[in-house]
């Protein structure tokens, strides 16, 4: 019983698997790097299409596919645009929940001399606007990157009105939607995000070891590549092309994990971003019901299903939540992840700080039966 879908979603839709197999012993060509051969311009065709995919789910300006820069995942995603972006002198605001993906980034920034400012979340995990526009008022800064959501309690950020107070200051917003893509509707454009930074092997059930950014095409001017070298383009230069997407993409991509991430991207706009969210929420909110009848378990975050993703951050009063995690996979068959969650600050702000929590994550091809033999053993466990 598979309940850390936060962590990646699991079992991937069949087809997934499939396009990645079909590609390496049918395909298999390099991208841009061949004679123009009917296996050459299927790899062309194979990745072009995901870009339209990810670049209309997203909201992409026009839906440009030439704007999706792909990468490893979330975590290459940000260090390419605070890197690229962020020099010495500027400030960076960002919040007290975020992932060690955003913070480890910008203490490097921080020794480097650019200012980082974390603005305080409430004990539930969330921003109020008000504190980005006294920070935006205040501080002045040349960048505000912040969670879309939570990875440790599912809490969700008004995104709505902290990125209409961005672009009424007029500074450029970049959002992590690690937790988000797939599962939320989203729209960059009409946002006015800078950049939105995703990755494939969760919301978007794709394969691990694929992600990408989806760019404001004014902001990737202003970014500097992390990576510079061959593209497969523009060979006669030497220097780095400043046209998209090859601006950012120097050497091989993981051209399986594009397969795989087109056929998941196909199986998202047959099922529905809609049909899809539903089944989740009503799935948390069983859970969430079970957990807050346990007798001596404390739950961080919002104890109702509105403004969060079922993801539930739980401690059982007496019970170290590592060996909570290990009871429940050794003795019932159900795996989670205990621990910080590559997030100790967010924990801090949580108050489950050093210990941390034991993290609960169904996700669409979870049960209900599943998720009441899950609250079943935790409250056995007591």
């Amino acid at each position: 019983m598979y309940m850390n879908n936060a962590a990646t979603t699991w079992p991937k839709p069949e087809c997934v698997g499939r396009a990645m197999a079909d590609f390496l012993a049918g395909g298999g060509a390099n991208l841009a790097r061949g004679t123009a051969s009917g296996r050459d311009l299927k790899t062309l065709d194979l990745v072009f299409t995901c870009r339209e995919r990810l670049a209309a789910l997203l909201g992409g300006w026009g839906a440009d596919p030439r704007l999706v820069t792909f990468t490893s995942g979330v975590t290459e995603s940000l260090n390419v645009v605070l890197k690229g972006f962020l020099a010495p002198g500027r400030t960076v605001v960002t919040t007290s929940m975020e992932h060690n993906a955003v913070i480890r980034p910008l203490r490097r920034l921080e020794s480097e001399g650019v200012r980082v400012e974390i603005l305080p979340c409430d004990g539930e995990g969330f921003l109020p606007p008000a504190a980005l526009e006294r920070a935006l008022r205040d501080l002045s800064p040349d960048l505000v990157i912040l969670s879309h959501c939570s990875n440790v309690c599912g809490t969700i950020q008004d995104l709505p009105a902290l990125a209409a107070l961005c672009r009424t200051a007029k500074v450029p917003i970049v959002v992590d939607c690690a937790q988000t893509a797939g599962l939320l509707p989203l729209n960059a454009e009409e946002l006015g995000l800078a950049a939105l930074c995703f990755t494939g092997h969760k919301g978007l059930m794709g394969p691990q070891g694929i992600g990408g950014i989806l760019w404001n095409p004014k902001f990737a001017r202003a970014v500097r590549p992390l990576v510079e070298g061959g593209t497969g383009s523009f060979s006669h230069l030497e220097r780095q092309p400043d046209a998209m997407p090859d601006k950012f993409e120097s050497g091989t991509p993981n051209l399986p994990g594009i397969a795989g991430l087109s056929a998941a991207l196909e199986w998202i706009d047959a099922t529905g971003l809609d049909e899809i969210r539903a089944r989740e929420e009503a799935l948390g909110a069983l859970m969430l019901e079970g957990l807050l009848a346990i007798e001596g378990l404390s739950l961080s975050g919002r104890r109702t299903m509105a403004g969060r993703l079922p993801v539930f951050a739980v401690n059982v009063e007496g019970v170290d939540n590592g060996d909570l995690a290990g009871f429940l996979s050794e003795e019932r068959g159900i795996e989670t992840r205990p621990g910080l969650h590559c997030a100790p600050r967010a924990h801090r702000t949580l108050g489950t700080f050093p210990g941390g929590a034991l993290r609960l994550s169904p996700g669409w091809f979870s049960t209900e039966e599943e998720v009441r033999t899950t609250v079943e053993a935790i409250a056995a466990a007591r």
